[in-house]
């Protein structure tokens, strides 16, 4: 169920602690990993994962699909903010993804995306016009130096329910 649907049945506000609870109960496995939602705003979603024991890879460094989970919801978030803000019913898939690591990512891990603006656009596009609407995404992961970890670009797909 869609972030957008769950709040409206439930009467809850769009906020970065029901995102977080949202995942609890409908993505357990990136609650589980410590994927969080840490702040959301129009243009910008800043996600944090801690590397731990039950989230690494054999190497002693986070998980590719961990980083993955944390990227996509940095990402995503911005889609359903967007589509709750439109009020309408729009569904919401990623179509393809590809990444890049450059680092081992260890320690607290910080995943940004900046592209709200380009969301925005993508989700009036598909309600004015009803018509399926594409457009790819940055997420970036950041180790606590500062230094870039890993770069994921994901391509949403949404479309105005009927």
């Amino acid at each position: 169920m869609l972030l957008a649907t769950y709040i409206k049945q439930t009467s809850m506000k769009f906020s970065v602690s029901n995102i977080n609870r949202f995942l609890f109960f409908k993505l357990p496995s990136a609650w589980w990993s410590g994927v969080r939602l840490d702040s959301i705003t129009t243009s910008k979603a800043e996600v944090t994962v801690t590397h731990k024991w039950f989230n690494q890879n054999p190497f002693k460094s986070m998980y590719f699909a961990v980083q993955a989970m944390a990227a996509e919801l940095s990402t995503g978030a911005l889609v359903m903010y967007q589509i709750d803000k439109s009020g309408k019913k729009v569904s919401m898939l990623v179509a393809e993804n590809n990444a890049t690591f450059l680092k081992k990512a260890t320690g607290k891990i910080r995943f940004v995306c900046e592209d709200g603006f380009i969301v925005e656009e993508g989700i009036a596009k598909a309600v004015y016009s009803g018509a399926g609407e594409t457009f790819w995404v940055k997420s970036i992961g950041y180790d606590q130096k500062g230094d870039i970890v890993s770069e994921f670009n994901f391509k949403w797909t949404v479309k105005v329910k009927k």
